[in-house]
């Protein structure tokens, strides 16, 4: 952990009770702040805030009190999900208030080399195969944190000039770290997502952006090389431009050429020997591999990493075989274009559990897929009517069912041996799950009592 001052003797306001939000409270203490914590929710566990409050921080729970706009803090530590319409970030903004996400805090106190990983889907498994397969070849630490799950400053407070962290940011995140600089940043796409929040696909794209917006010729950013626009987006960044693509050869990269991945004209290994299955593992692969290059991993390394791992919790995760059924859990596919991927990964017939939150689109995109991919349909949520049109435009039968639970045994009646029962939903799931990790879980659990069997 690096030692910094700045924070000596400031008032800082952090929002937001997450693991994150929790972590940057006590690390701010320790750097000398005057800390307030506030949440808009009142803690269900009483002990959050007896620790906070042991800790020399105020606490304030049960609603964002604009008078805090009035009690003159240097610094405000946001929570990424909160918007910045937020009343009471509203009138930070409008004052000039400096506000920064926790991965900022991370940064500053952060001594070792960063790899930093973005982008709308695969950021989680490509973070983690970068991260599985840097610690293949290491001497030190390498450990991963951000949006995986983990905060990203507490695991900086452990980490020394020698160590390498590779960290998973969101665009809400990269909203709010003005100074940080990946030595290696990472875009793995970019589409259409969370406009709710940014409002306009461009603000999204900006956002993702500032992994890059502090990198020069000394840095590298690995990106995809395989639209149009996502070239285009490449030049508005300094660093030095590493392509990894699937369908464009790339000689200063990574790619995919006769069934062969290439790092810079060299081969690594066969696609047919990555144990993830779909074309957007090759993608997250291919990413992670040009990571690893530039930061000197063997070949024998990769190898050993892309043959073993199989899958992200909640991404394309394998969970077992039944009677000759596997049975796959992809509840973090919460979009169109993750369900499409998703569904092109199987040259197996798929019956198909999907559903969710309405936020009002259809989904006639998915019908090709439909088409070639999927024997059958259960569909549950608020928009299950759009996703049973879309199947029926397809030709696919649909039964209805109430969730992603009760789906399970109405995909086993409908399965033979050699089918794929996959939960894929292409949408949120806040109509009835409370996070897509819950709704995932529950499937699985589903699938054991089903089977009798614990996941694989």
């Amino acid at each position: 952990m690096k030692k910094i001052d700045e924070y000596q003797g400031k008032k800082v306001l952090v929002m937001g009770f997450g693991i994150s939000g929790i972590n940057a409270a006590h690390l701010l203490v320790k750097l000398g702040a005057n800390v307030t914590a506030n949440d808009k929710a009142t803690p269900k566990n009483n002990d959050i805030v007896d620790d906070l409050e042991a800790d020399g921080i105020k606490v304030i729970t049960g609603d964002n009190p604009i008078s805090l706009a009035n009690e003159g803090f240097d610094v405000v530590v946001k929570n990424p999900g909160i918007p910045y319409d937020n009343p009471l970030v509203a009138a930070f903004v409008k004052q000039g208030t400096t506000i920064i996400t926790e991965a900022e805090l991370g940064w500053q106190i952060f001594d070792g080399h960063l790899v930093s990983v973005t982008g709308s889907n695969g950021k989680t498994t490509t973070t983690t195969l970068t991260q599985l397969m840097i610690a293949e070849n290491a001497k030190h630490q390498v450990k991963y944190a951000g949006n995986i799950g983990i905060s990203f400053s507490k695991i900086a407070e452990d980490l020394g000039p020698d160590d390498t962290l590779v960290t998973e940011l969101s665009s809400f995140q990269l909203l709010g770290v003005p100074t940080i600089h990946p030595h290696i940043a990472i875009i793995t796409n970019i589409f259409s997502n969370h406009l709710d929040y940014h409002k306009t696909r461009e603000n999204y794209i900006n956002a993702k952006l500032n992994i890059t917006r502090n990198q020069t010729k000394d840095d590298f950013l690995v990106i995809n090389w395989d639209r149009d626009e996502w070239q285009k987006i490449a030049q508005r960044s300094q660093a030095t431009i590493v392509p990894f693509s699937r369908l464009n050869k790339s000689h200063e990269g990574s790619y995919v050429e006769d069934g062969m991945i290439y790092w810079r004209g060299q081969e690594v290994m066969p696609t047919k020997d990555i144990r993830l299955i779909g074309p957007q593992n090759v993608e997250n692969a291919l990413a992670a591999i040009a990571a690893a290059k530039l930061s000197g991993v063997t070949n024998d390394a990769i190898k050993k990493v892309l043959t073993t791992f199989s899958g992200v919790r909640h991404r394309l995760q394998y969970v077992m075989e039944y009677q000759e059924r596997l049975f796959y859990n992809d509840s973090k596919s919460t979009d169109i274009e993750a369900t499409e991927v998703a569904l092109q990964g199987f040259d197996r017939p798929v019956i198909l559990l999907a559903g969710g939150l309405d936020r009002g689109y259809t989904f006639e995109r998915l019908v090709p897929y439909f088409k070639k991919h999927v024997k059958a349909m259960i569909v549950f949520g608020e928009c299950k009517d759009k996703m049973k049109d879309a199947g029926n435009q397809a030709g696919v039968p649909v039964v209805e069912s109430e969730n992603a639970i009760t789906a399970v045994p109405e995909a086993w009646k409908l399965s033979e041996p050699g089918d794929v029962i996959l939960l894929s939903p292409a949408n949120a799931s806040w109509d009835q799950f409370p996070s897509f990790e819950v709704r995932g879980d529950k499937f699985i659990e589903a699938v054991e009592e089903l089977t009798g069997k614990k996941e694989q």
